[in-house]
Order: structure tokens, then sequence, then C-alpha cells
């Protein structure tokens, strides 16, 4: 949980009448004109309640906010000066984004009398960070793990499912709210493809691989419908021990469970989901596809985004030169 997701400290103030009623238009727009999904708002309504409290404690309208103001809350949430928990860099960006766009929004309805103060701000400088993808023999002790079947009620229905679950997060690069949010009509089988609903509710078709396929098949054979009799007719892919669609933290921990089970818990960095889309993303680049193809399997809406992961790969492709050439060893 992110610290600024905790519940709000005894004795803090509700939001003003006029704060909460901007509050809920602005997130009335992001939800009605920009489509943005029910996390990601749910996000957004966090970050701001936090800031629209701290300017009512200071008795400042959101509408006659100016820079200093601005900066000077910036660095009360590193700090935790404001009354809440202190943020890294990186979640305090993420609580200035979301500002950010408030302020954008009174600005555009007329509402603001200093226009858009967050232009002048900068946002906390954040550390370069790259995602670190699994080797390929890492990729395929994991899957292994997590189908192998355990002991107890639905163990072998499980193991199935699990199976099947880490070979679509692989296999075609989902996210892990994309791959909990399958429905059994979403898979082509015919055609080898899956309809993935990503972020903003926006829909792309990808490419179902062999494995991923042959994973599939068997759980939906042999695993869901043991798993479905105990619910009440869901269309979703992946199910629960009562039937009932798996939830995204069930699925986390399925892969902490077979990062377990496959000894690859004590990585430098714990395996997650989106472990699995990075390494997806970063052996595709690998083997020469090329970027604007892995945007549109990633679903991701700026190219920037994906570029991450060519950095990923020239550092790999560095090291190889530098220990393989003779002109690129250290001291030649």
């Amino acid at each position: 949980m992110n610290p600024s997701d905790g519940p709000r400290p005894t004795g803090e103030p509700s939001l003003r009448p006029g704060d909460r009623r901007i509050l809920e238009q602005y997130l009335s727009h992001l939800r009605i004109e920009r489509g943005l999904a029910a996390n990601t708002l749910a996000a957004y309504r966090r970050d701001l309640e936090r800031y629209l409290r701290h300017l009512a404690r200071q008795d400042v309208d959101p509408a006659a906010v100016d820079p200093q103001r601005l900066t000077d809350w910036l660095q009360s949430l590193r700090t935790g000066a404001d009354g809440g928990t202190a943020l890294s860099a990186s979640s305090a960006a993420r609580s200035l984004a979301a500002v950010r766009g408030l302020h954008a929004f009174l600005d555009d309805e007329r509402v603001s009398t200093t226009g858009d103060p967050t232009r002048l701000v900068p946002a906390p400088s954040l550390p370069g960070r790259l995602p670190h993808p699994l080797a390929l023999e890492q990729v395929e002790a994991l899957l292994e793990a997590a189908g192998r079947a355990g002991t107890g009620r639905d163990s072998a229905e499980r193991a199935l499912r699990d199976r099947a679950l880490l070979e679509i997060l692989y296999g075609i690069g989902a996210r892990i709210s994309e791959a909990t949010g399958l429905d059994v009509d979403d898979l082509d089988r015919a055609q080898r493809a899956a309809i993935l609903r990503g972020k903003g509710d926006k829909q792309r078709v990808v490419p179902v691989g062999r494995y991923a396929l042959e994973a599939l098949d068997a759980y939906l054979t042999r695993g869901r419908p043991t798993l479905a009799r105990r619910g009440t007719g869901t269309p979703a892919v992946f199910l629960g021990s009562r039937g009932t669609r798996l939830t995204r933290q069930a699925a986390w921990q399925v892969v902490q469970r077979a990062a377990e089970e496959a000894d690859l818990a004590d990585l430098p960095e714990p395996i997650s989901p989106h472990t699995l889309r990075h390494s997806y993303a970063t052996h595709l680049l690998h083997g020469g596809a090329d970027v604007r193809s892995v945007q549109e399997l990633l679903g991701h809406a700026s190219v920037t985004t994906t570029q991450l992961y060519t950095q990923v790969t020239v550092d790999s492709l560095r090291e190889t030169h530098a220990g393989a050439h003779p002109r690129a060893r250290r001291g030649a």
C-alpha cells in the first residue's frame, strides 16, 4: 500500500463543501471525458483529497493557489509536514500529476483566478530506474513451478490455473488487471488471439503463442469447470476457489508462490506480475522486434514509455560487447 493510501488520521478535517464539489466535478470529467479506469480514479481521489485538506488548513481557495504555495506543499509531502506520511519522490510526483490535472481543469473551466499555477512548478527529480527482466531460464523455472500441483482441495485445478495465468502474463505481456479482467469470450483460440482491456478501458487484440494456448486449453478443459461450479456463472477466465473472478491480489500471490517454489524469491528485486511484462517486452526486443510493434503489443499510449526497454537492451548489448570484443575490453 502506498503511504498516502492509508486511513485518514483521527480529527483530520473533512473537505469543505466547495472543495468537495470541485473534486467530484473533476473526477466526473476524468471518468466521462477521458475514460480513466476505476483504480486510477481512486488514486486521483486520494491524492487530491490530501491536497485539498492541506489548502483547507491554510484557508486557501484552490482557485487562488500560486506557484510558491504549490512548491511549499510539494516540499511538505516529502517531509510529512502537511500532516500525512512522508512520500518518496515518485509518490510526490504522482500527487503533483493529479494536482496539475485539477488546476488545468479549473483553468479550462475559467474558475481559477491565477491561471494554472502548476506550470511553473517542476516535478521532484526521480532516480533513473530501469526494469529488471528475468532471464529466459528464470521465466521457464517460474512457469514450471506455477504448474506443480500442491496438496489440498482443488490443488490440481489451481495448478492448471496458475500455470495458465503466468503463461498469459509472460506470453502476451498483459498487465495484471488485464489478465484478471479476461473473459472466456475474449479468447479466440482459432485465431490464436485475445482481447485485452487496458488503461482507460481501451481494447487491443494481441497474439497468443502456442505455449500460452496449450496452458489455457488445459485449464479451461480440466481446471476451470471444477472452480466454476462453486460460482454463479461469471464469464471470467481465471477463477478463485469460490468460483468468482480471481482478484488482482490473489493473482499477485500466485506469482509470489511460484517465485518461492522456483527459488527465485531472493532476487535483488522481488518478482511481481509486472516483472513478467517487463521480461516479455525485453525478450521481444532482444529477438529483433521493432519498438513500434512492442508499443502496440504492450498498449502504451506513447512510444516514449516503450523506449525504456530499448535502454535495457542496449545496456545488455554493451556488456556483451565489452566482454567479447578485443578492442572493447578494459585496458585495450
